[in-house]
């Protein structure tokens, strides 16, 4: 089965590479290091050095890189001998490395990712020489686990994560991905019912360790940055669709055309950056008063302002502390939600739809704690905010109850790093 997946791979190769080409016309960072992505890098002559000594961090788009964010300080905290090899697969993934990273210098050397064959992912292995292999949340791909196994670097995945819906399609695979799965070395899964799930799937030594997300510290200037625009608008109150995607922003700005002028403003944060201009678009068609992210210091009058579009990078915490309540985005229509982590760590009341099977443990829990509220739909979620922002009693109650959610999942790092360092240790030895 993985010599024709293989075979697959090398056949689809160029349509890959031509969508790969296409993308680049909205997204440049996509048509940058295109060569990593075959297996070629550059003879720099530190990545070169037979004595480099790297860990290796796979997190493949925004959300992993930004979940690795506390393992990856601990391990270069730990390990002063050793730089991290950071690849992804995404531009925007790549970006925020470059944000989140840049300030350990040398240390931290990024890269994309090869295509899964044998061959590429060989000759990745074979250049950076990485004494172990960490795999963020779901990235099971059974050529590089392979070829981890045969140049005998041993993979842990970290802050895994498995749904109902994932273990369903991956079963069907079974004759390919079980076997990668079983190779893994170590899982550090993210809750009982994902480690439940990944065992079935095949993979051994699971323990849980909780999620890495819990752990990220929001940036403090990022938090002073949305509590500065906050207070340019005058206590004017703010309502957050954070992270939404294709679809969900015709049904929240439906139901705010509906209700007309609001003394609320809305501010829209579309999950991929593509999208924003189509956004503006749809805001305005709708006959909202509009407003971009980079007008958000150049103005003081508010008054005329329905909708405010979020189009920048890297900026999520300082939407967060700009907005008294945040709805939680792809979670309206059946896209498997997103993470609600940052919000709730900030004390802010968290509104979130029915489809979160991509976060169904910790977003149950979140409910259950008094911190989250269920949504049905764009006009229940008005509804829902309205609600809150007109009874401060228990707006409170919501923000702590957050903030305190957000405290006692805590510690995921410190345990993900002792699973990890035996590995270390023992390919240390080994070399």
């Amino acid at each position: 089965m993985r010599l024709l997946y293989s075979l697959v791979w090398w056949l689809v190769l160029p349509l890959v590479l031509l969508r790969l080409w296409r993308r680049g016309r909205k997204e440049p960072g996509y048509r940058a290091h295109v060569a990593q992505r075959l297996g070629f890098y550059s003879h720099d002559a530190r990545l070169s050095d037979p004595q480099a000594r790297f860990i290796w961090v796979h997190a493949v788009s925004v959300g992993e890189t930004r979940a690795a964010e506390p393992l990856i300080d601990a391990l270069l905290h730990r390990y002063p001998q050793h730089s991290i090899l950071l690849t992804c697969m995404t531009a925007t993934g790549r970006a925020t490395g470059a944000q989140l990273y840049g300030k350990h210098g040398a240390r931290v050397v990024q890269s994309f990712l090869p295509y899964d064959t044998g061959w590429m992912c060989a000759r990745f292995l074979r250049h950076f020489r990485p004494v172990v292999c960490v795999l963020m949340e779901t990235e099971v791909w059974p050529n590089l686990i392979e070829q981890c196994r045969r140049h005998h670097v041993p993979v842990m995945l970290a802050n895994a994560r498995l749904s109902e819906r994932s273990l369903r399609r991956g079963l069907r695979f079974a004759a390919l991905l079980r076997p990668a799965a079983e190779a893994i070395d170590r899982v550090a899964a993210q809750s009982a019912a994902d480690a439940e799930r990944l065992r079935a799937f095949g993979a051994g030594h699971v323990e849980v360790t909780g999620s890495l997300k819990f752990d990220v510290q929001p940036p403090v200037e990022m938090v002073e940055r949305g509590l500065a625009w906050k207070r340019a608008l005058g206590g004017r109150k703010v309502l957050l669709c954070a992270s939404t995607r294709e679809g969900e922003e015709a049904l929240i700005l439906d139901a705010l055309a509906k209700l007309g002028q609001t003394d609320w403003l809305t501010v829209i944060v579309p999950r991929h950056p593509q999208r924003f201009d189509e956004v503006a678009g749809m805001i305005l068609a709708h006959g909202l008063r509009l407003r971009r992210r980079a007008e958000l210091e150049q103005h003081n009058d508010w008054s005329q302002v329905d909708v405010v579009l979020g189009d920048s990078m890297g900026e999520m915490f300082a939407y967060y502390a700009l907005c008294d309540v945040a709805f939680i985005g792809g979670s309206l229509l059946p896209l498997g939600g997103q993470n609600l982590i940052e919000a709730l760590s900030l004390g802010r009341p968290v509104l979130i739809g029915v489809h979160t099977f991509n976060f169904q443990r910790i977003t149950e829990d979140a409910i259950d704690a008094g911190a989250a509220l269920r949504i049905e739909n764009a006009a229940t979620l008005l509804r829902q905010w309205t609600a809150l922002v007109t009874d401060e009693e228990r707006m409170t109650r919501v923000a702590d109850a957050a903030v305190a959610f957000a405290q006692r999942h805590q510690g995921a790092t410190a345990r993900s790093l002792a699973l990890l360092a035996p590995l270390v240790n023992e390919a240390q030895v080994r070399r």
